[in-house]
């Protein structure tokens, strides 16, 4: 049978300076590319967000400058946890204290959408708004908490 759904996630990052350039993130920035290079060959990765994202949120004191926001497409719960626990990103992210604040709530959002869509920024600002406020669902939910894949098909 076909597979109906995939998965989005949108993760956010505040850095502990004031911009990417800041010498503070170097071995960050040194990082991404590389990172980004593994995403996209994992066998369970579909698709990610290229560019500079608009995502300010509201009821959140951060400077939109220092605030780092990847949003992507994934196969799977199963796939995604895969790739941010069992790779390189698990090794480079260890370090994460030297390079990001902590967040206070949730700072990562996962939903299920219809295959071949593509979550907007503002799609993910709505769904980390949500988990936020409302906690996991089947409409937004964290690895902690994972929902399984619609049966049928999704508003």
């Amino acid at each position: 049978m076909r597979q109906k759904h995939q998965l989005a996630q949108v993760n956010i990052a505040r850095m502990n300076a004031k911009d990417i350039n800041d010498p503070i993130m170097a071995d960050f920035v040194a990082n991404i590319d590389r990172l980004n290079e593994l995403a996209e060959k994992d066998e369970n990765f579909i698709w990610r967000l290229k560019g500079d994202v608009d995502f300010s949120l509201p009821k959140h004191s951060m400077d939109v400058n220092s605030l780092l926001v990847t949003i992507s497409v994934w196969k799977s719960v199963e796939g995604l946890k895969k790739y941010v626990y069992q790779s390189m990103h698990a090794e480079i992210m260890k370090r994460r204290k030297e390079w990001f604040k902590h967040i206070a709530g949730f700072h990562y959002a996962l939903w299920w959408i219809p295959m071949g869509q593509y979550p907007s920024p503002s799609d993910a600002k709505r769904k980390i708004i949500q988990l936020q406020e409302n906690g996991p669902s089947k409409e937004v939910f964290t690895f902690k908490e994972p929902f399984p894949m619609p049966k049928t098909s999704l508003r």
